[in-house]
Formats: C-alpha cells, sequence, structure tokens
C-alpha cells in the first residue's frame, strides 16, 4: 500500500484566491477599520486615519524583510519599544579583604603534620620505590632482606 507523502509544506495553502487566510485576515482586517472611521468620523478626519490602517494592513498582508513577513519585524519592533534600553555596568567599590583561616592567610604555605603511623608509611613506601629500580649491590647481599630489618630501618627515623 503506498502512501501519498505531503510536499511543500512550509507553504500556506490559498484559499481566499490568491491570498492565505493569514493575508486575507489582514486585509480585511484593515478594510473593516476603514469602513467604520469613514462611517463614524467626519471624511476629513477618517482620511488622516485611513490611511496609516490601510498602509499597516498592506504591510502586514504583502512586505517581506528577508523572506520574514513584516508581522514578524512588528513584533520585535513593540517588543523593543516597551523593553529598557539603558544598560549600566557599575563595578562595585568592594575593600579587597584578605581571608584570614585559623589566624593565618591564604598567601602562607600550610605544611600538614604527619602522625606517627603515617610517617612510617611514608617512609616505608619512599624506601621501597628507590630500591626497586635499583640492582642489588656487594653491601646488600651481606644483610639478609627481613622484614625486621625494614622495621629497624623505621625506628632509625
Amino acid at each position: 500500500m503506498r502512501f501519498q507523502v505531503p510536499q511543500f509544506i512550509e507553504v500556506e495553502d490559498k484559499i481566499f484566491g490568491p491570498f492565505t487566510f493569514k493575508q486575507f485576515v489582514y486585509l480585511a482586517g484593515g478594510a473593516g477599520i476603514v469602513v467604520m472611521c469613514f462611517s463614524i468620523l467626519p471624511k476629513f478626519l477618517a482620511f488622516l486615519v485611513a490611511v496609516p490602517v490601510v498602509a499597516l494592513a498592506l504591510a502586514l498582508t504583502f512586505f517581506q524583510v528577508n523572506n520574514k513577513p513584516f508581522v514578524f519585524i512588528l513584533e520585535a519592533l513593540v517588543k523593543y519599544v516597551m523593553s529598557n534600553k539603558l544598560y549600566v555596568w557599575k563595578k562595585d567599590q568592594k575593600a579587597v579583604e584578605k581571608k584570614i583561616r585559623e589566624g593565618r592567610s591564604y598567601n602562607e604555605v600550610v605544611v600538614p603534620k604527619l602522625s606517627q603511623s603515617k610517617l612510617k608509611d611514608l617512609s616505608w613506601t619512599l624506601e621501597v620505590k628507590s630500591t626497586v629500580g635499583n640492582t642489588p649491590t656487594a653491601a646488600d647481599e651481606d644483610q639478609p632482606s627481613t622484614s625486621s630489618n625494614w622495621d629497624d630501618k623505621l625506628k632509625s627515623v
């Protein structure tokens, strides 16, 4: 079974002759306002009001800027007029304070204190790393490598 896929979905349908529904509403609305102006107001005043209304209706119907309808331009104009346009940058003149924690400023180097057990672990790690890459020498072969030997070295530290 074949289905027909719609094409040109971005193009609005022409409903009222050569006009789309939006274009027809813009023209009909402009014509209705002009008719009301001429029926209610004196002819001279109605003419002064009708000219801008007709111009707006024609612009909304036919005028495009960068292939966008005039209604988008009009919307951007209204947003611009209604929004704040004064941008002021004020730098706060706050006093620069050195933050002090426990009586020391952050600029000082703080050396952490090691407990006895952490110090032993660190010294053992350093000795293991230093002896792993080295080849055994004659002096190292004379001494047996037992765990008690390591404990003696740690006690001397």
